[in-house]
């Protein structure tokens, strides 16, 4: 899935040691299927040279004002009309400033300041320089005349000091760049999503799951903030990265069992959308033990098992939320062995929700594919086998016109 298909951006590279990291990032802006035009300062080819960039690229890296290659020799004036978005990565202090106050003397400067695209910028530099009362000027000017921000982030810098001002990470650019193209249907709106699996304790070594790898909840959260909402996510055991959690639109809280992410997501159940991806356990341990239970020969332990709260069932039946709203829109997800679709309607009745979501094969647990039946109030759509990722974005497509 190329999610920068036919995108043409222009990646601009000012001076700063973080430039090495554009070669990377423009290998990850290809592979997404966009076309890179590079524009470097004078500055930047101290740190990383336009050969490099033209190889990446498979186009004429432009460095100056002056060149003479363009046919009108307007440069500032060409480049920019025929792109999508700028993109500079990374922007110095010294860059943000002169952007913030609308001076133009280089290319890279000339072609912002005449451009029709947006403008995105990846500061990169010091703590001291992003703290400095002129740099913050700068960025409110910036956000002011809506140029977007992505980062900075806080970390480990060149200099040995660690703290607010380290550039993104290539990948963590590629993938809110991805997201400010997305269309945003649920701007304003805030999402609660479960994921993943829970662990109910039988000793402290031993316990009850599922095979739920938590990836299709992770990417409805991602496709959710892609569209513009604020995302609460719930998540089970699982080792997967909160997504794009660099845009701060998106909060994780991690349980372990069914119980603990029953509070959790009642906590947070004053919310507009609820999707109930997580694999939730139906049954936990009465009395899980306090030490390991040693083998006796051939006998297997007596487990009493109690049944958990049903989430989705307690978050559908709240009347309103403490703003007032009606009750949280809510999405089930179901797997079934058999029978899917009969089996998830009545499920969906059954807890009193307007929409179910069921996994249509077995072979979907720690996949990156899915193929998905929608089971709503007025009727079913099902979504082809996909890559996770893209039946999110159709998914929340699909209940945003719902609501």
């Amino acid at each position: 899935m190329q999610s920068l298909l036919n995108k043409k951006i222009i990646l601009g590279i000012s001076g700063g040691i973080a430039a090495y990291k554009c070669a990377e990032l423009a290998r990850l802006l290809i592979q997404e299927g966009a076309g890179v035009q590079v524009v470097m300062t004078e500055a930047a080819q101290q740190f990383v040279t336009p050969v490099t960039m033209q190889a990446l690229t498979g186009n004429p890296v432009y460095t100056s004002q002056w060149d003479s290659s363009v046919a009108n020799n307007m440069a500032h004036i060409e480049l920019s009309r025929a792109a999508d978005a700028i993109l500079i990565a990374p922007a110095s202090a010294d860059l943000m400033a002169k952007l913030s106050l609308g001076l133009a003397d280089d290319l890279l400067t000339t072609l912002c300041l005449a451009r029709d695209c947006p403008l995105l910028l990846a500061p990169a530099m010091n703590k001291q320089m992003w703290d400095h009362a002129a740099t913050q000027r700068s960025a409110q000017r910036l956000i002011k005349d809506q140029v977007t921000l992505l980062g900075p982030a806080s970390g480990f810098q060149a200099c040995g000091e660690v703290g607010f001002g380290r550039m993104l990470e290539p990948i963590q650019i590629t993938e809110q760049l991805i997201a400010f193209f997305q269309k945003k249907p649920l701007t304003g709106k805030r999402v609660l999503i479960t994921a993943g699996p829970t662990f109910e304790a039988i000793d402290p070594v031993r316990g009850i799951t599922n095979l739920s790898s938590g990836k299709m909840g992770f990417a409805i959260a991602r496709a959710a903030v892609e569209a513009g909402a604020e995302v609460h996510l719930v998540a089970g055991p699982c080792e997967l990265a909160t997504p794009l959690e660099a845009t701060g639109k998106i909060t994780r809280t991690n349980v372990v069992s069914a119980k603990e992410m029953h509070t959790a997501t009642m906590q947070s159940a004053d919310c507009d959308i609820f999707f109930a991806v997580a694999a939730v356990a139906d049954w936990g341990i009465a009395k899980p033990a306090k030490e390991k239970i040693k083998r006796q020969g051939r006998l297997a332990p007596n487990l009493e098992f109690i049944a958990n709260p049903d989430i989705l069932m307690d978050a559908a039946k709240l009347v309103q939320n403490k703003s007032g709203k009606l009750r949280p829109y809510c999405v089930g997800f179901a797997a079934e062995s058999t029978d899917l679709a009969n089996h998830a309607d009545e499920k969906r009745k059954r807890k009193g929700i307007p929409m179910i979501v069921g996994n249509i094969g077995p072979d979907t647990f720690g996949s990156d594919l899915n193929q998905l039946l929608i089971i709503h109030e007025g009727g079913t759509k099902k979504f082809a086998k996909a890559q996770k990722l893209e039946l999110a974005r159709q998914l929340i497509a699909f209940v945003a016109n719902k609501i």
